[in-house]
Formats: C-alpha cells, structure tokens, sequence
C-alpha cells in the first residue's frame, strides 16, 4: 500500500490543500487525467470513446454526504438526465453480456445523510433511479463509502434489488466484514464490485497492511466467483488481474458472467489489451464540480501520481 496513503487522504478534508489545488494554473490537467469534464455535454464526448473502442461504462456523478434535501433532489434530477443521455449512444462495439451502460451512485448524495429519515429516503430515490435506468436499457450500482455507512447501504440494495434484480453493489475488501458479506452477496446471486477500498479507515473495522488486503481481496474473489455472484473485478492490479482470470477460467466463467473494472485514466493500454481480445471490460468515469476528494483517493492509491499532484501544487495561480 502507498506509505503516503494516510497523508494524502488527510489533505482530502483539508480546506488549505483543495484550495491550493483548485487555483493552480496546471490543476485542470491533473484533474483532467481523471476526470473527463464537469458537465453531462463533456462527460459524453469522453463516454463515447471509450463505447467506440468496445469499453463498457459507468458513470458516477460526483458527490457526497448530502446533508441538504434540495441538494439530494438535485441529484437524483442529474441522474435521470445523465440515464437519458447515456441511453442516446451507440454501444455495437461492446461485447454482449452484460448493460454496457450504468450509472454509479453514492447513497450520501441520495439523502442517506438527512437525519433519521435519510436512510428511507435515499432508498426511494435509488428506487426512482432504478425504475428510470431499466426503461432506458441501463443498470445501476451502488458505490461504497466509509465503513459507517456499509450496513445501511446493503440494507438498501437487499431493498431495492427485490424489484430490480441487476442492482449491483461495491464491497471493499479491506474490512474485515468483506468475505462475510461476499458470501451473503453471492447467495442472493447480486452483481458485486469487489474494490480493495478507498477511504481511511481505522484498524479496528479494516487491514491496513497491503499484503493484508491483498490477501482479503483473494478471499472476497473466490468467494464470488465460486457462488451465484456476477464477479466485477475492480482492480489494476497486475497480480490480481491474473488470479481474477485464472479463477474465472476455473470457474467456467466466460466474459458475460464476469467483468474487468478499471477506473478513467488509470492503465489505459491494459483495458484496452483486454476490450481488444474479446473481455468484458467497464470503466468507472466520474463527472461533475464535486472531484476533489475523488482525486485525492485516486492519488491516495497509485505513488506515480504523487510527481504529478506535487508538481500541480507547486506552481503559483495564474494572476
């Protein structure tokens, strides 16, 4: 794991580092190497791309721990536009088997912050989403937050699944809830992206070591591609890669029942190697004004985006 991971994921609530960032003149081309635009008109420009070139998709409008009803209306208002316009594109070159377009979405920005009826009402507006996304040939998967939020979270997808049953959901291997909640995932035969995690999280709820999480992301794996589960690969990891397709290969599973996942911008060549002999790759690309603490996870996990951020940091706004 990055030594550096603690500190950068500190300056992610740091109000001093995101303004340093945002006001440098070169930041636009680090968010850019992550980010493809801030509007839906320069998320599709990017989308369509990555379809031509036999990718599938997944689309997160970003934002996070809502704690204002209008901004979460705002939200599931963005979402239903962004499910249309995805809908319009050509999506040939994808390979069969799965949606080749989803949205991705957070519970905290559908209102699961807004007190002690949050919970019920970000499940109705992932209700609402999902109603929309399976009239327009789109499927939908709910992303993972802090360990505070993971039982909620399940409990909502266990919800809304019953009505809609390629609902997927993100586990993050590095709790040590994981395997336990793989099982119970695979039993119910859900949609699962397995991710090793992104926020910091203390030693109590989750390994911290990197050998640690690899190990629990191996066991999560199994788990799920031993089960009913459609196994989504969340990884660049090149070692994980490999045990990924030799466990599907083992498994008997072909490219339709399981998936690669790699996030907009990282490994570029390596998803396009796997689109390019016949594999079910999907890129998660996130959009939208809300990316800082997006890119500060992003940088949190790879130590070779470390020059580039420091770089970025180091050169004074444009007067």
């Amino acid at each position: 794991m990055n030594p550096l991971r603690p500190a950068i994921l500190a300056a992610a609530g740091s109000d001093r580092v995101k303004r340093t960032l945002i006001t440098s003149r070169v930041s636009a081309a680090l968010v850019r190497r992550f980010v493809p635009g801030e509007t839906r008109s320069e998320l599709v420009a990017g989308v369509r791309e990555l379809l031509a070139s036999g990718r599938a998709v997944s689309v997160d409008f970003l934002g996070e721990y809502t704690t204002d009803r209008a901004q979460a209306d705002a939200a599931v208002a963005e979402y239903l536009a962004l499910i249309n316009d995805l809908a319009a594109l050509d999506t040939a070159a994808v390979p069969a088997g799965a949606a080749p377009l989803e949205v991705s979405v957070k519970l905290s920005a559908l209102g699961q912050w807004l007190g002690p009826d949050g919970p019920a009402i970000a499940t109705e507006n992932l209700r609402v989403l999902c109603t929309k996304a399976a009239e327009s040939g789109v499927w939908v998967t709910v992303d993972a937050e802090d360990h505070t939020t993971t039982a909620a979270t399940l409990a909502a997808v266990r919800r809304v699944r019953s009505d809609f049953s390629w609902l997927g959901t993100v586990i993050q291997a590095y709790l040590y809830r994981s395997v336990d909640d793989c099982r119970d995932l695979a039993d119910a035969g859900a949609r699962v992206r397995l991710c090793k995690g992104a926020y910091r999280e203390p030693a109590t709820v989750a390994h911290q070591r990197r050998a640690d999480v690899d190990s629990a992301y191996l066991r999560c794996l199994r788990v799920l591609m031993q089960g009913s589960a459609r196994p989504l690969v969340a990884s660049h990891d090149p070692a994980l890669i490999a045990a990924a397709t030799d466990l599907a290969a083992r498994t008997g599973r072909g490219p339709g029942e399981w998936e690669y996942q790699m996030l907009y911008g990282i490994r570029t060549g390596e998803q396009e190697r796997l689109a390019g002999r016949g594999e079910f790759v999907r890129v998660y690309v996130p959009y939208g004004n809300q990316w800082y603490g997006y890119l500060m996870r992003r940088l949190a996990e790879r130590p070779a985006n470390l020059g580039f951020f420091l770089r970025a940091l180091a050169t004074p706004a444009r007067t």
